[in-house]
């Protein structure tokens, strides 16, 4: 995991804790108000929102105490690793992408973020700039060719 992945799950875990998890039990206590429970949705859907909510958390939780942060700006190498902001040129296409390789919590494709255990990132770990992966996607095949690696 990247150090702000790290840090986001860090907020997810705070925020829950300090503010949806108090707010939820607000959401409890006045649904009880109301009275009859049993056909009470408001109150049904509050208790869903707390299994959810405490789901969450121990989650949360054990991801960030299993958590191997990897520093990415102190990763030295010519080929592509964890952390690696790779440029690539769609060969099909010519039309240049920028992928990060991060772990899988903080993958977000339409932003770059691509997790190492995901097709192109399995495709593009230990290559070199000059080499050409071929992605077998469902939809279609991609071919990629490397130009440039950095660890910022």
């Amino acid at each position: 995991m990247t150090p702000e992945g790290y840090v986001k799950l860090e907020e997810e875990l705070e925020r829950l804790l300090k503010i949806e998890r108090p707010k939820n039990i607000q959401a409890i206590a006045e649904a009880r108000a109301h009275g009859d429970i049993s056909e009470n949705a408001e109150y049904h859907a509050a208790k869903e929102r707390q299994s959810f909510i405490e789901g969450r958390i121990q989650d949360l939780k054990t991801k960030l105490a299993l958590a191997y942060v990897i520093d990415p700006s102190k990763v030295s190498s010519s080929r592509v690793a964890f952390g690696a902001k790779v440029k690539v040129l769609d060969l099909d296409t010519s039309e240049e992408r920028l992928f990060t390789l991060v772990g899988q919590d903080e993958a977000d494709a339409k932003n770059g973020r691509i997790s190492i255990n995901s097709p192109v990132g399995r495709a593009l770990i230990t290559k070199s700039i000059g080499d050409t992966v071929v992605i077998k996607a469902p939809a279609k095949t991609i071919e990629y060719e490397i130009l440039d690696i950095s660890f910022q």
